[in-house]
């Protein structure tokens, strides 16, 4: 599942650099949306996963 989130992120910023520089033309808002959900979306599973405390076992 990791493999596919990379792989996502790694079209979504491509699409982004080629949507914010003009060379992707007529998708342009088409990549730049791509970017910023998927960048959206990073930034919510950073903040949810990132917090998560892992307890010990007690015995």
């Amino acid at each position: 599942m990791l493999n596919w989130t990379m792989f996502i992120l790694f079209a979504a910023v491509v699409a982004g650099i080629l949507g914010f520089s003009g060379i992707a033309g007529a998708a342009t808002v088409f990549a730049q949306a791509l970017f910023l959900v998927c960048l959206g979306l990073f930034a919510v599973t950073a903040l949810v996963f990132g917090r998560r405390v892992t307890t010990t076992p007690r015995l």
